[in-house]
């Protein structure tokens, strides 16, 4: 089974998305205002998105928009259907033959198992053969959306041929999967105050767990109100504490929300500097672990802090 780990343990592809916006592939308008944002990622759906009558001839608005919007340096990516539907297979051939020369990477929802993502690096193997694309160019990113998805996930991690870029968590799709009572989805509910805990924790944190262990990104699906932003900065600061990379967005507004939770804080900033200049000084003077402002400082603190330091640019 591949591999997606990169040296270093560094994620494939450019780097972790703090706000992904999701945007209908079939309106134009929306997609040169979601490019306009200030989101670090954006991609184009052509599954929940778009009815059923509107997916065929919904691929060559796709294909335009992906290669002739102004992307500002993000990766073109796009939702697919699902293995399961009638779409996908016509999905991929088009969109990769219309647009492969450009398009970054292909988020493949409801994946259930790492044969599914075989299936996906198979296909894309041909067609970047006979379009004469760079071999393994075009990166893929997984939904975990059901029981059976999160079952797998460590499997499916590590699957696609090394293509594969990121996981992310459908909540809405694995509530139902499960039979969890509810209607809201990403912030809490009634149901929510009636479970001593945050009902999605454990999912959250084995796709993080998965996604890290190999080397790729691990995000959290969307908030569907998108005028709670209480709601919106909780649910982001959460899965941020749970170690995942970042959030969907389904409007403009939760954007600055949801980068600034997943942006370390100035308090952050001031203490992994403090930590690992304490450090690198006492390194100097042979010694190992040492005391900051009275806590023990050791060689995960120094991980912490460096991670940190990292994220913030």
């Amino acid at each position: 089974m591949a591999d997606n780990k990169l040296a270093g343990n560094e994620p494939r592809g450019s780097g972790p998305y703090r706000s992904l916006l999701a945007v209908p592939a079939t309106s134009r308008r929306m997609v040169d205002k979601a490019l306009a944002s200030e989101a670090d990622g954006v991609f184009l759906d052509l599954e929940d998105a778009v009815a059923p009558p509107e997916k065929t001839g919904a691929r060559g608005e796709m294909i335009q928009a992906i290669t002739e919007a102004d992307w500002r340096g993000r990766r073109p990516t796009f939702r697919a259907n699902g293995l399961d539907t009638p779409y996908f297979y016509r999905d991929l051939i088009e969109i990769v033959e219309g647009a492969g020369a450009v398009l970054g990477s292909i988020m493949v929802p409801k994946v259930e198992r790492a044969g599914d993502l075989h299936v996906v690096d198979t296909l894309l193997g041909q067609l970047e053969a006979a379009c004469d694309l760079e071999p393994g160019g075009i990166t893929v990113e997984a939904q975990i959306e059901s029981a059976g998805g999160l079952q797998e996930v460590d499997s499916i991690s590590r699957a696609g041929g090394g293509r594969l870029r990121a996981l992310h968590f459908g909540p809405g799709d694995y509530a139902a999967s499960l039979g969890m009572p509810g209607g809201s989805i990403g912030t809490e509910d009634e149901w929510d105050l009636e479970y001593p805990g945050h009902r999605f924790h454990y999912a959250l944190h084995r796709i993080a767990v998965a996604a890290r262990s190999a080397g790729i990104y691990a995000l959290d699906g969307p908030v569907a109100d998108y005028r709670d932003e209480i709601g919106l900065r909780d649910s982001a600061r959460n899965a941020r504490s749970l170690g995942l990379h970042g959030k969907w967005c389904i409007h403009p507004a939760q954007i600055p929300a949801v980068n600034e939770a997943f942006s370390p804080t100035q308090p952050e900033l001031d203490w992994a500097r403090r930590v690992v200049e304490a450090y690198e000084e006492a390194g100097e003077s042979g010694l190992g672990s040492i005391s900051v402002e009275g806590k023990m400082v050791d060689a995960a603190s120094i991980r912490m802090a460096r991670n940190i330091l990292d994220a913030s640019g």
